[in-house]
């Protein structure tokens, strides 16, 4: 549903019986609300990120920075990676990489004048943006049956036949999705990665090193990488 679109009242009844309707459900632990926005989900993640925060400032102290990265990955990477490819373009999503941010600074003793990103590699840690791209580019080669690549829609020649076909689509909540969004990143992936795409194993090693070494703050800066 779009802002634009008016609410419809539906009834639906399954077995004789009345369903009932609900403003807001959970699927796969993602809270989802009538117009398919993740919004309550990226509340409840803001509130989880904060606690986490707070845990781990409280032992910083007596943990060293490796110690510090192992609960990072137990605890605060698994909170931001679920669900990630679903909730990366909501409004909360710059609020969520500021609390990362602060946490990383936690980590590594820094104060909040010091420039997040070569913390971030020195930690071999994703930003929420690099880690949005990782997941979402295995989703889409994982699940290649889904997509359709240009020589599959047109035979003429061009140097893009072989690219995943991208949709003519106007409306803007398709567009940030994750099936338009995995096309179109990864028709800007390097040639070199993009051919390991059929070994998942190799295409993931490659990806990661790709973006651990990069670190894009920003989806552009990814669309503009030479």
């Amino acid at each position: 549903m779009t802002k634009n679109c008016h609410e419809i009242d539906i009834h639906m009844s399954y077995a004789s019986k009345q369903i009932t309707n609900v403003h807001n459900t959970k699927f796969l632990e993602l809270m989802i609300d009538i117009s398919l926005s993740c919004k309550n989900y990226s509340d409840e993640l803001i509130s989880k990120l904060n606690k986490a925060c707070y845990a781990v400032r409280s032992v910083t102290a007596l943990m060293s920075p490796e110690v510090l990265r192992m609960i990072y990955f137990s605890y605060v990477h698994t909170i931001i990676s679920h669900g990630i490819i679903f909730w990366r373009n909501s409004s909360h999503s710059k609020i969520i990489f500021k609390i990362q941010k602060r946490i990383i600074r936690v980590i590594m003793n820094c104060s909040s004048r010091n420039s997040c990103h070569d913390l971030f590699k020195k930690l071999n840690i994703f930003l929420s943006q690099s880690q949005y791209l990782f997941s979402l580019l295995l989703f889409v080669i994982k699940n290649r049956d889904l997509f359709r690549s240009n020589s599959e829609v047109h035979n003429v020649s061009t140097r893009y036949i072989s690219y995943l076909h991208l949709p003519i689509v106007n409306l803007t909540v398709f567009q940030k999705g994750a099936f338009y969004s995995g096309i179109r990143i990864f028709s800007h992936l390097p040639s070199t990665i993009k051919d390991l795409s059929y070994d998942v194993k190799q295409f993931e090693l490659a990806f990661k090193k790709f973006l651990l070494t990069n670190s894009f703050y920003c989806l552009e800066k990814h669309f503009d990488w030479k």
